[in-house]
Formats: C-alpha cells, structure tokens, sequence
C-alpha cells in the first residue's frame, strides 16, 4: 500500500503541474452528469413517476451508482487505458518488476479530475437524503456505505475484465463500454422497470442489483426483512471482484508481447 499511495501522490503532482487545465477539466466532469440528472428531472416531471418510484427515490439511486463510477474510473484508470501498455509493449516492464502487475496496473494511471464528477454526486445525494423520508438506523447507514463500495468493486472488476481481453485481442474493444458506461446508465434507475431477463443478469451476473436495487428498497421501506440480510448484499455483490481478478491472473499468465 505504500508503494501505492506513493503512485497516488507522484501522479497528482503532475498533474497539477497544469492547473488550470486540471480544474477547468474537473468542473467539467462537475457538469457531465448534471445534464444526465437534468434528463432525469424532465423525465419525471413529464410522467410523475416509473413503476411506483418517485424522482426522488430514482435520484438516491442516481447517486449511488455516480458516485460509485466516479470514484471507479479515478483510482481504476489504469486498467481502463491498459490497451495502451499492451499496443507499446510497456507491460514487458511491469512483469519483471518484484511487485504485483495488478498494484503496477492500478497504479499507472489516476484521472484527479473525476472528482468533478464525483462533487455533483455528493450534491445531489445531500439534496436527495434531505426531501425523502427515511427512517435512518445504524443499519441504513451501513447499508448505504456499503452500497457505495460495492459499486465501486463492481464497476472495478468490469475494468479488469476489460483490460483482460487486451491479452487476446490487443486493442482494447468498445463493446466492454456496454457494462462500464452502459452499465452506470442503465443501473441508475431501479431494476425492477425494465425486463425480467435484464434484471436477472445485472443481479446474478454482474450485481448491480445488490447496489441499485434490493438495498435501496430497504433503505426506503419498500420491503421488509432482516437488516442483515440487506446489509449483507452489498458485500455479496463486492465479491464479483474476485473471479475479475482470478481471469486477470490467467490472462497475465498468457500474455504474448507484442514486440513493440
């Protein structure tokens, strides 16, 4: 970790070596999701609501799951560009240094300026938290952190299988942009609108819905259970990481140098 945070701070400080373009790219990425969620707004004020959720109980949604993206593709970059070190033959390098290529990947890239994105996020679950009714217990409270964090591993993992397929194919394919971008748009609403076999696969599959759906009902008194058992899903939803990784470790294993 200290080798990581030591990435962490080299990379900051170069970036900041332009800072105005840093910051005019932050508040770029400030304004991004805002016309998502401005969208989002119109949507609702056309229709009123979607299959019994309210725009605020969508909005708890839309945040979560921006904020998990955000904090996602600022730390998890480097697997996101990985394509780069492949094409150029620069993971060559990375192999024969005594530490792990997963940490070397992780470390290689860091976009600061997603935190733009991530403030946006930020305001709208304070203004969110502040008009719905919620019955806060120490266990909502878990629970929605934990929803948060589990987002974040599972739009990591994502990453990571993407950067995998770079072992095979070399360039990296736009058709993983359908689980890394569509994914966050599709996971900001409730799963429950759309088809059966869509909210199968992002529950059992990839696991959105142990972020974006099934915690946020209890969090909103739609349903009743057990709180550990909805504290629990999240963490369950986390642990898609782990066969991420595990195929990174068989892809790394076969990696063919392109000779660059």
């Amino acid at each position: 970790m200290g080798l990581y945070f030591k990435y962490l701070k080299i990379l900051f400080k170069s970036q900041m070596q332009y800072r105005a373009s840093f910051w005019l790219l932050a508040i770029g990425q400030f304004f991004i999701p805002f016309s998502i969620f401005a969208g989002l707004y119109l949507l609702f004020e056309r229709f009123g609501q979607i299959k019994g959720w309210q725009f605020f109980e969508v909005a708890l949604c839309f945040a979560v799951i921006h904020m998990a993206f955000s904090i996602s593709e600022c730390f998890a970059r480097g697997f996101d560009t990985f394509s780069g070190l492949v094409v150029r033959g620069e993971f060559d390098r990375l192999l024969v240094r005594p530490r792990s290529t997963f940490l070397q990947v992780l470390g290689s890239k860091f976009e600061f300026t997603k935190f733009g994105r991530l403030l946006q996020s930020l305001i709208v679950l304070a203004w969110t938290l502040d008009n719905l009714t919620i019955g806060w217990t120490a266990a909502k409270i878990i629970t929605l952190f934990l929803m948060i964090t589990s987002g974040v591993l599972i739009f990591t993992g994502i990453y990571i299988l993407q950067a995998t397929l770079c072992f095979w194919t070399v360039q990296d394919l736009e058709v993983a942009n359908i689980f890394t971008d569509g994914g966050r748009e599709m996971a900001q609403y409730p799963l429950n609108i759309y088809q059966k076999w869509v909210t199968r696969f992002f529950t059992y599959v990839i696991p959105f819905g142990t972020v974006n759906y099934l915690p946020l009902m209890y969090l909103l008194g739609k349903t009743t259970g057990s709180a550990i058992y909805f504290m629990l899903l999240p963490v369950l939803g986390s642990l898609f990481i782990l066969p991420c990784l595990l195929i990174w470790q068989f892809g790394v294993r076969r990696y063919r140098s392109t000779g660059s």
